[in-house]
């Protein structure tokens, strides 16, 4: 195990982390030139990672379409691309080390048990709380299901750049949390900390919809000895009444027919007022180049609101 995220390192390194399920849409859209003007606004560097562990949801195609997309909108990242199906090896040293210093155990209960347990903690954001059953030890003649890592007791705090002061007791939300399937795929929350202090990333820009689950990934980086990126959560882009957004009405995608040639300046814009920025009107006719750059020079992080909003906003034409 090894990170090159080292806290005196004066580069800042930004990430973007699609999951190929499914096209572009217009909260990725927001996702991917947040992460991208903030790591660039510092002169840093900004990573493409491709998050296809979930095999069976992946869509065959959407991966290179992602990359399509970005690239006819102006987006230029630096170095290869990574992609999660590729890179278990790692998540395995990383487990093995959790193992062997006892931050890590085998678990054999079904789900079914774990909800049925009186003594469950609070539910988590991935089910019903895990009440321990296994820290100890496995149930003679009780197979292995699942591996998860060790919980402490008090709280995890880390300052967000946008939402504010956070903080979380992972021992009464959830318990101790699953990082691999004993016969399938590492979990997200596992090699998403790997990935990133593998790949430097220090500044971690995404929806809020992942709030909840950075405690958990700052308990793993201690664990590992990582060094906690800062982190930057948006808010998230909703459907009219506050409802879920559609996914599949709001592709910004090459292949779902959308011609970026035309909209992708439209789409840009839409996505900096929803953010809180102010783009001028000089901007309206420019192309994703011009756009992008004068994004990178005027950012103001601390314009990006807090509350969820619609794409674009109603009191925004388009």
């Amino acid at each position: 195990m090894h990170s090159i995220n080292h806290s005196d390192n004066p580069v800042t390194v930004g990430r973007f982390a699609p999951s190929p399920t499914g096209p572009l849409h217009v909260g990725s859209l927001v996702a991917a030139l947040a992460s991208y003007v903030m790591a660039k606004r510092e002169g840093g560097l900004w990573r493409l990672r491709i998050e296809d562990l979930d095999t069976p949801r992946v869509i065959a195609g959407m991966a290179d379409d992602i990359l399509r997309t970005l690239e006819t909108l102006g987006f230029m990242w630096d170095g290869e691309v990574l992609y999660q199906s590729r890179r278990t090896e790692l998540y395995q040293q990383a487990l093995d080390g959790l193992l062997r210093d006892g931050f890590a155990y085998a678990c054999g209960c079904s789900r079914a048990e774990i909800a049925r347990a009186a003594s469950a903690p609070h539910p988590g954001d991935e089910g019903p709380g895990y009440p321990g059953t296994c820290r100890n030890g496995l149930t003679e003649g009780k197979p292995a299901r699942a591996l998860r890592v060790r919980t402490a007791p008090g709280t995890i705090s880390f300052h967000d750049g946008v939402m504010g002061p956070c903080s979380r007791n992972l021992a009464d939300s959830g318990g101790d949390f699953v990082v691999k399937r004993a016969d399938g795929p590492f979990a997200y929350q596992l090699a998403v900390v790997v990935d990133d202090a593998d790949s430097g990333v220090n500044q971690i820009v995404r929806g809020s919809d992942l709030l909840t689950s950075t405690p958990r990934q700052i308990h793993l980086q201690r664990l590992l000895g990582y060094t906690t990126p800062s982190y930057y959560h948006l808010p998230l882009v909703t459907g009219p009444g506050g409802a879920k957004l559609s996914k599949r009405d709001n592709a910004v995608s090459l292949a779902s027919g959308r011609d970026l040639e035309k909209e992708g300046h439209g789409l840009l814009l839409d996505a900096l007022s929803f953010l809180g920025q102010k783009p001028p009107g000089q901007l309206l006719g420019a192309g994703c180049a011009d756009i992008i750059a004068w994004s990178v020079a005027s950012f103001d992080p601390e314009a990006i609101p807090r509350q969820n909003g619609q794409f674009p906003s109603p009191d925004m034409e388009g």
